[in-house]
């Protein structure tokens, strides 16, 4: 009787996370669906009409996609901005972690408490500031001045989970590692990284997905010719609000990406969120 009561405890449960994982992807299957009807189908009728009427659909958009010269480089500026933000802020902050939780030197905690206050400071306080330096150092309106705003930013969380993971590891573990005659940076490539893989994963993906759906910052600091892809889709959709058939594939190449790169790397960033939680 116990073992038929937790079969169908286990079958509930797998069922009520099937339904919501249907609901979680509808929009999504919305979304994709509508960019492959045109713009005359879609003021037809809602996107589920394509189930009854299945020759609404096609790839006539994403080739207008590949022909629109704007959102095709805000694409790629996109990339340009997600990837180097993303990695810089994942080596830095393995680095300082590292740094702060098992090296000795001179202010060790006294910096660390000020990288946690860093993380109470709002990201609009920075906004008038950064763009006047970046003005004034001739980084305002560039690709590389949206990545380092993302970088400064990106990086006080960054350490502060990083340190606390690395804080966790056996004293033992790398006293010993000291002994066998390895060097701090043998130590941190061949012991640490390893084994924080879970949490860097974990801090690689919410950074990635951080930069690649912000709009604040990429609409202040980046111009017309490096702006991403969500500053671009909110640039046609106000200047050309009947450009479904252009905006709706634009909008779900957005959407999909992160969607990718999450389930590409969800076993590490399950490890990453659990870690710690349990001895």
């Amino acid at each position: 009787m116990n073992a038929v009561r937790r079969g169908l405890g286990n079958g509930l449960v797998q069922a009520f996370l099937v339904v919501i994982g249907l609901v979680w992807l509808t929009p999504l299957a919305g979304l994709f669906l509508s960019s492959m009807r045109s713009a005359e189908d879609t003021a037809n009728g809602g996107w589920w009409t394509v189930f009854t009427s299945p020759g609404q659909l096609s790839f006539d958009n994403y080739s207008a996609l590949l022909e629109n010269a704007g959102i095709s480089q805000a694409f790629w500026n996109t990339v340009l901005i997600s990837v180097p933000a993303t990695v810089l802020v994942v080596v830095i902050a393995a680095l300082a972690g590292y740094a702060f939780a098992w090296l000795d030197f001179p202010g060790r905690e006294a910096t660390f408490l000020v990288v946690v206050a860093l993380l109470v400071v709002p990201v609009q306080i920075g906004l008038l500031p950064v763009a006047k330096l970046f003005g004034q150092l001739g980084l305002f309106g560039t690709i590389p001045g949206v990545v380092l705003f993302h970088v400064a930013y990106g990086l006080p969380f960054a350490v502060f989970l990083l340190r606390n993971y690395f804080a966790e590891m056996p004293k033992e573990m790398l006293e010993a590692a000291r002994m066998d005659g390895g060097s701090e940076w043998r130590i941190f490539t061949r012991l640490v990284l390893p084994v924080g893989r879970p949490a860097i994963a974990s801090l690689a993906i919410f950074q990635f997905l951080w930069v690649w759906n912000d709009m604040l910052v990429a609409l202040l600091f980046a111009d017309s010719a490096s702006q991403p892809l969500t500053v671009e889709l909110q640039s046609q959709i106000r200047q050309f609000g009947s450009n479904v058939d252009v905006l709706a594939p634009g909008a779900f190449v957005s959407l999909v990406v992160p969607v990718v790169v999450f389930f590409a790397f969800q076993r590490h960033f399950v490890q990453g969120v659990m870690a710690g939680s349990v001895k």
